[in-house]
C-alpha cells in the first residue's frame, strides 16, 4: 500500500518552528517513526510553500491508482485557497486533512477550513500524531 503525505507552506520548518505550537520533532525524523510503525506501507513525502505546486502534485498523484490516498496538510492554504479545494474535488483519490495544532482553538481566522468540505475528513489538534490518525484512517 502507498500513501502520500503532502505539506504546505512553513512546514518544513517545523523541529525549530513555534515549537510551543508544533513541537520540536523534525517531519524528517516523525517519517522515520512513521515507517518503522507501519512498515507494510510505502510513505511518500512532498512539502512545498507555494500554492501552485501543491495544487501540482495533487493533480500528479491523485489518479494515480497505486497510491491508496493523500494526507493533507495546507498550512494556510486551508484557510485561503479555493484551488487547492477544487483540486482534491477533481481528483480520485481520497484526501484526509490534517493538523497538527487544533485550528479551532487558534485565531478567528484559523476557524474555517476551505479544504474541508472536499476531503473524506479532518483530523487536528493531536500533534504530529495526526498523521498516524490519518493513516489509520485511510488504511
Amino acid at each position: 500500500m502507498k500513501l502520500l503525505i503532502i505539506n504546505g507552506p512553513n512546514l518544513n520548518l517545523l523541529g525549530v518552528r513555534e515549537p510551543s505550537i508544533y513541537g520540536r520533532v523534525s517531519m524528517e525524523d516523525y517519517l522515520k517513526a512513521l515507517s518503522a510503525d507501519y512498515p507494510h506501507v510505502e510513505i511518500e513525502y512532498y512539502q512545498s510553500n507555494h500554492e501552485g505546486d501543491i495544487i501540482d502534485r495533487l493533480h500528479e498523484s491523485g489518479f494515480d491508482t497505486e497510491l491508496a490516498g493523500i494526507i493533507l496538510n495546507a498550512g494556510a492554504y486551508t484557510h485561503t485557497s479555493l484551488a487547492i479545494a477544487d483540486a482534491i474535488r477533481a481528483i480520485e483519490r481520497p484526501v484526509v486533512e490534517v493538523h497538527i495544532s487544533n485550528t479551532a482553538a487558534r485565531e478567528p481566522e484559523r476557524h474555517r477550513s476551505l479544504i474541508a468540505p472536499a476531503c473524506r475528513g479532518s483530523i487536528a489538534g493531536f500533534g504530529l500524531d495526526s498523521y498516524r490518525l490519518a493513516i489509520e484512517a485511510l488504511l
